[in-house]
């Protein structure tokens, strides 16, 4: 048996056209476009490429980006005035500072002083607070962990009474995916480099979801046949046959976990382009809430 692909690429692309189609309508009925302003804060060519990708997504389905590249020496102070006055520029619906900042910002501080109503990333405290509260809706919720939501929801998946294991505990990723699957009714499993008999528990997943940043760590005896694998991890790997020199690979070994998965991302082109699609509604839905809007 080999698993059904779940395209990433072909949903994200879908919920862009969604979303330029409502873009449209609010600029019609209101004659509003939401902004998302981008905050890249150095050289770091990861983040550029990021930054990059978020305003081609921005261009496509109708949203202006504001764009502030500033050094990597800026000083805690001129980063916190920059935050400041976004917050207060009535055309930016949503504030992205680009992770990581350079090791002399405190990026805490930085994250938390974003408008809770701009905050398209959903990492303000509050945000995360709500989200971690039975019957509280945060805001917004941080993309990357909305985005395996709406993965398996757009494949059909369901996820109330199910085992949901997730392999991983950041703040970004696993942590809050971990409070989405509990508010769907899922029974959750949190496991990480320290628990023991880790592949034990990570093959009592119905639906899993690998965010530990290890190389092709899951191997296909660690998964459920028939279970459903969300791979949210990146990783290069050294590969002399490619133009680069290296390869991206997830935090699953994809060639044996399909043979056992029923449905599987792949990386890339899996949990990605839905990161970015979802900044794209966050943002929309950051506009829809302004003064003005019904």
């Amino acid at each position: 048996m080999s698993a059904q692909l779940i395209d990433g690429k072909a949903i994200a692309a879908t919920i862009r056209g969604e979303i330029k189609t409502e873009v449209e309508q609010m600029k019609t009925q209101y004659g509003r476009v939401p902004g998302l302003a981008a905050v890249l804060v150095g050289e770091r060519k990861d983040s550029q490429t990021y930054v990059r990708m978020k305003k081609k997504a921005c261009a496509e389905v109708g949203i202006t980006s504001f764009g502030y590249n500033l050094p990597a020496d800026i000083s805690q102070e001129e980063l916190l005035k920059v935050v400041r006055d976004l917050n207060a520029n009535p055309d930016v619906h949503g504030i992205l500072v680009q992770l990581p900042l350079p090791d002399h910002l405190d990026d805490e501080e930085i994250l938390g002083a974003i408008s809770l109503e701009k905050d398209v990333d959903g990492f303000h405290p509050l945000n995360i607070g709500r989200l971690s509260m039975k019957r509280r809706d945060p805001l917004f919720v941080p993309c990357t962990p909305k985005g395996c939501i709406e993965l398996l929801d757009r494949s059909g998946v369901s996820i109330e009474g199910k085992r949901a294991v997730v392999l991983g505990r950041s703040n970004i990723v696993g942590l809050p995916v971990a409070m989405l699957l509990l508010h769907r009714n899922a029974t959750l499993t949190i496991c990480h480099s320290r628990t023991q008999d880790l592949p034990g528990v990570v093959r009592e997943a119905d639906i899993l979801i690998a965010a530990v940043g290890r190389a092709e760590m899951v191997k296909g005896d660690w998964v459920k046949p028939g279970a459903v694998v969300i791979d949210v991890g990146v990783n290069a790997v050294d590969d002399p046959t490619a133009k680069k020199g290296y390869k991206l690979v997830g935090d699953v070994d994809f060639n044996e976990v399909k043979e056992v998965a029923a449905m599987i991302t792949p990386v890339p082109g899996g949990v990605g382009p839905m990161t970015i699609a979802m900044l794209m509604r966050n943002t929309l839905d950051g506009a829809k809430h302004g003064p003005g809007m019904k």
